[in-house]
């Protein structure tokens, strides 16, 4: 079993791209104590946001669960950069916090929530299972369909 979290992503066949910077004036991860908190993450392939649209009317509830895969991707690199990619130092994930675009008839934000859920646990294994807000939203940011924030405790 590897030791980085890298490789436990690309051994699922993902891309860890590197973290990416914020998109206005804060930044995309604060470490306070042993907890670090993660700015909300949006899909994105390179620079570019991904899966846009809202769930329900032009992305269906799997798309949305690729979205949720795809922005909690970006979750794990900004947690790869904070602890030097060590998967020993990851304790737990205490909170994942999903934001689904939906039509005000959509009503299944926690199956699409799943996409980011899983790939936790895929990759961290028992550390990756945490408490979980998935709320549905009229818009995102860039257009986005998913958008993921985390609060995951570390090890020194």
């Amino acid at each position: 079993m590897s030791s980085t979290i890298t490789a436990r992503v690309q051994a699922l066949g993902l891309p860890l791209e590197p973290a990416g910077g914020p998109a206005a004036n804060y930044v995309s991860k604060v470490q306070v104590g042993d907890l670090l908190f993660v700015s909300g993450q949006v899909p994105r392939q390179g620079d570019k946001p991904a899966w846009l649209g809202r769930v329900g009317d032009t992305l269906s509830e799997e798309e949305g669960r690729q979205a949720a895969r795809q922005a909690a991707l970006g979750v794990l690199a900004h947690l790869a950069d904070a602890v030097g990619d060590d998967l020993a130092r990851v304790a737990r994930v205490v909170r994942l916090g999903v934001f689904v675009a939906c039509t005000p008839e959509f009503q299944r934000q926690s199956a699409v929530a799943d996409g980011a859920s899983d790939l936790m646990v895929e990759v961290l294994g028992e550390a990756g299972r945490h408490a979980r807000t998935a709320v549905g939203v009229a818009s995102l940011p860039r257009g986005v369909a998913v958008e993921v924030e985390a609060i995951i405790q570390i090890k020194p």
